[in-house]
């Protein structure tokens, strides 16, 4: 699923939540004879429209694949002096670049607007990274692996304001190869750099109307499209051309409310696929005025640590506080799964290459047969790697959303209103090159987009924050950390736990990182930015705060309270129990031995989120049945054979375990115990990392944010 776009409304404060579904055509109409057709005749019939959309697209872009043209979109003027429209199929026409059909090929003009819309989009994401380029060969550094502060700051001028250190790092190394390549000679542009962009195979039907494509409703789980299709690969006639009427089911996870926008054709698997994008009026969710947030800390094992956060009005003034309890997604099994897919499906494409380098090499012109037989193996292998690249994306997803959901339902638990997240789009393993495989593939950026779609349905803002030097300083005094294995092996050095040794502080890495994430969030609610592209908020600048701790009332449960309201025998009673009456049996007395098997099967309707019960039937949570609502996309998680404690049901087997989602109390007040020795006075304090100096005892000129 695709990152939310939420925009503003102009009267109340109602937004737009758009996603998009993907669907399956199971039945298709020829509105010229009235019958069902095929679905093989479906795939063949769209492919014969995506292949004419795709040869029209890259002809637009190989004439104007030049560095003028793409100077010209990049100042969004066009030949007459008015601004280009935002609309790529208009821009086009504006510029004199319109879509030509094939010759001998007759096709409508809202098929050629499909064919521009494409071309538009391909050239404006080649005119962004000529931008990038441009800035970087400006300001070509030195040492091309190490820059100065000065070459930064004079290439950050260069660049766009929404160019982030990743593409830059991208760029950077794409050059250094170019030039190694071509005997030290930087590249003149963009052109030189990099070769014709490949057209995808993509039908946008959204930049047609009515005259080509319709949708409806046809119940609250169903949806009909009504399209214009080719009758042959090259028709030459409007007469070639006919409507066809495709049903698809739509997914679980589309509301019966929801508005259906224009999807996009394309062709997986020999099947028609529908993404359809929908929204549903949401309300818009504040920017700053939060009192109550959470803070997700990444991990390299364990996907997700969190804290609760509370701003709080002191005698010394606003602080944050915790109540220190952690809130963790460990997938480290899944984790290690993922891992062993990557290195079998590279094993696999270093004998998928080997193959091909013996069938073109010396040994493929042998009479002997021996090439049909590496032909053979070199088809297998492609097979098997198509598998294992099948496999990792669905575990990614399904793990990525089951990550999401958990983290938006403990905010709402919780009563949070914003959910904290590091910005690690910068984040890299320094010399360790299997740090570096295991970050890129982890699954961060689609975790952050489905947290902001299944968050923007509840109004819970999801805000980034950067994430420099969180879990180098103590959330309490901001002295600097000590990593070690575990608590027990502190003189050792390690990563996983963090002690401080001005105040005390002893506990997970990650732990502490989460505190401090929500407090620059929670502190820094007055510098948090809309993106105007993607409507995401960003806290641009870090605002450094001391996070105390504060305690919950403690909450008796009703089996606790009853029995502590329930009179107690004494052990020395005089009173003797009335005997029994005459000719009565006593009654044995009951073995406290468990039998070894249960005499009586257990019920199959039993639902209980304690032990199993006796019996073939798997236990299933009721915690579990209520989220199966949300979508398929949770459906998939949670096995109900596999499925063994509380805690373990969000994720496919008991390598995934998750902090209950448990709603508590308020906070209560705080603690007076004496303080450990160099502890500073003040918590509350607040400062901002950028201004303010770097003091040698905590407080509030205590350090601020620096590399991890």
């Amino acid at each position: 699923m695709p990152p939310v776009r939420i925009r503003r409304g102009w009267g109340a404060a109602v937004a737009d939540l758009m996603a998009t579904a993907t669907c399956t055509a199971y039945r298709a109409v020829e509105a010229t004879h009235g019958e069902s057709m095929p679905s093989r005749l479906l795939v063949e019939r769209v492919g014969w429209l995506a292949a004419l959309t795709r040869q029209m697209t890259a002809a637009v872009v190989a004439r104007h694949w030049n560095d003028g043209d793409l100077r010209t979109v990049e100042s969004g003027v066009g030949p007459d002096g008015r601004a280009l429209p935002v609309k790529g199929w208009m821009a086009m026409r504006r510029l004199g670049w319109a879509a030509v059909a094939p010759e001998g090929v007759y096709v409508s003009d809202r098929v050629r607007r499909v064919a521009e819309e494409a071309a538009a989009r391909a050239l404006r994401l080649a005119v962004h990274r000529r931008q990038i380029v441009h800035a970087i060969l400006k300001t070509w550094p030195v040492d091309a692996g190490r820059r100065t502060a000065d070459e930064w700051a004079a290439l950050q001028e260069r660049l766009p304001p929404t160019v982030s250190k990743a593409e830059i790092r991208n760029r950077t190394r794409q050059i250094r190869a170019f030039k190694t390549s071509h005997d030290g000679r930087l590249p003149m542009d963009l052109i030189e750099l990099e070769h014709l962009p490949a057209t995808s195979g993509q039908v946008l039907l959204a930049a047609a109307d009515k005259q080509l494509v319709t949708i409806q409703r046809t119940g609250p789980d169903s949806a009909a499209l009504r399209v214009q299709l080719p009758l042959r690969d090259h028709p030459a006639t409007p007469a070639q051309w006919a409507w066809h009427t495709i049903q698809f089911a739509l997914p679980e996870h589309v509301p019966a409310c929801a508005g259906l926008c224009i999807p996009t054709f394309r062709i997986t698997d020999d099947r028609v696929r529908v993404d359809l994008p929908w929204r549903i009026p949401v309300p818009t969710a504040a920017r700053a005025g939060h009192t109550v947030a959470i803070g997700l800390d990444w991990g390299v094992n364990t996907l997700l640590t969190g804290t609760l956060g509370k701003l709080a009005d002191t005698s010394t003034g606003i602080r944050v506080v915790s109540d220190g309890r952690m809130l963790r997604f460990d997938a480290t099994g899944v984790s290690a799964k993922l891992h062993r897919l990557r290195i079998n499906r590279e094993r696999v494409s270093t004998r998928r290459e080997r193959y091909l380098r013996l069938l073109g090499g010396p040994l493929a012109r042998e009479p002997d047969g021996q090439p049909a037989l590496l032909l053979a193996k070199e088809k297998v292998l492609a097979v098997e790697h198509q598998r294992i690249c099948d496999r990792l994306r669905r575990l990614d997803r399904a793990l990525a959303w089951a990550a999401a959901r958990w983290a938006v339902e403990q905010a709402h638990a919780l009563e949070a209103t914003v959910i904290y997240v590091e910005d690690l789009a910068t984040l890299e393993s320094r010399g360790r090159r299997n740090g570096n495989a295991r970050l890129s593939g982890q699954v961060r950026s689609v975790v952050v987009d489905a947290i902001r779609h299944l968050a923007a349905k509840t109004s819970i803002a999801v805000v980034t924050v950067q994430a420099r030097g969180t879990s180098k300083r103590c959330p309490r005094c901001h002295a600097i950390l000590r990593h070690s294995p575990a608590p027990d092996r502190t003189r050792e050095r390690g990563w996983k736990w963090a002690g401080c040794r001005r105040c005390g502080l002893a506990c997970d890495r990650d732990h502490a990182a989460s505190e401090r994430i929500v407090a620059r969030g929670l502190l820094a609610q007055a510098h948090v930015r809309t993106d105007r592209n993607t409507g995401h908020y960003t806290a641009t600048v870090v605002v450094e705060g001391n996070v105390g701790r504060a305690r919950r009332p403690k909450r008796c449960s009703r089996d606790v309270g009853r029995m502590a309201r329930r009179p107690m025998p004494s052990q020395f009673s005089s009173r003797r129990p009335p005997s029994p009456p005459s000719g009565a049996r006593p009654a044995p007395h009951p073995s406290r031995r468990v039998p070894d098997r249960r005499a009586v099967p257990a019920l199959a309707t039993v639902l209980t989120a304690r032990k199993r019960p006796a019996g073939p039937v798997p236990q299933i949570c009721p915690h579990l049945q209520a989220r199966a609502e949300s979508g398929s996309e949770c459906d998939c998680l949670h096995h109900p054979r596999r499925l063994k404690r509380l805690g373990t049901g969000w994720g496919f087997h008991r390598a995934v375990r998750a902090t209950a989602v448990l709603p508590l109390g308020d906070y209560g007040p705080p603690a007076a115990r004496p303080r450990p020795p160099g502890t500073p006075e003040s918590f509350g304090q607040t400062r901002q990392s950028e201004t303010l100096p770097v003091s040698r005892r905590g407080g509030p000129g205590a350090a601020g944010a620096r590399t991890r």
